[in-house]
């Protein structure tokens, strides 16, 4: 089993999930929840199935985990001219809870970029990417 791609990744997505969630606690953020508003911060406002596909998520998914981003008043959805598009984006308190988050993912990244290596970090990013590529379902 420990040749097993599936079962190696999901270990590894837990373990690194926790060390960020950890390092985010104190702003309330989790790991998957910053990914969400970084990436809203730097692309801006889009539909949610657009956002879906950037993140790899159903669209059931994304929605469940906007929830509590839009209740705490840190996204906005807003409605289309075409009822069928629900755009979704960063609010002011959004854009400045991710800006008070990003130092700290700064720093647990380049902990981990630093205990691995700069060049297989790179490496690994490489792969995983490809992973994603020839595994997404589209």
């Amino acid at each position: 089993m420990n040749l097993c791609t599936c079962a190696t990744l999901r270990k590894a997505a837990r373990t690194v999930t926790q060390v960020f969630d950890s390092a985010l606690q104190e702003t309330g953020l989790k790991a998957g929840q910053l990914s969400l508003l970084a990436t809203l911060a730097n692309q801006g406002e889009m539909p949610v199935t657009v956002l879906a596909e950037v993140l790899v998520v159903d669209r059931t998914t994304l929605t469940r985990n906007l929830k509590p981003l839009v209740r705490d008043g840190l996204v906005k959805t807003l409605e289309e001219e075409d009822q069928r598009v629900r755009m979704v984006g960063l609010t002011n308190a959004g854009m400045k809870r991710f800006e008070e988050a990003y130092p700290l993912w700064v720093e647990v990244q380049s902990k981990l970029v630093d205990s691995i290596g700069p060049e297989r970090w790179a490496g690994f990013i490489a792969d995983l990417n490809r992973t994603v590529e020839v595994t997404r379902i589209t």
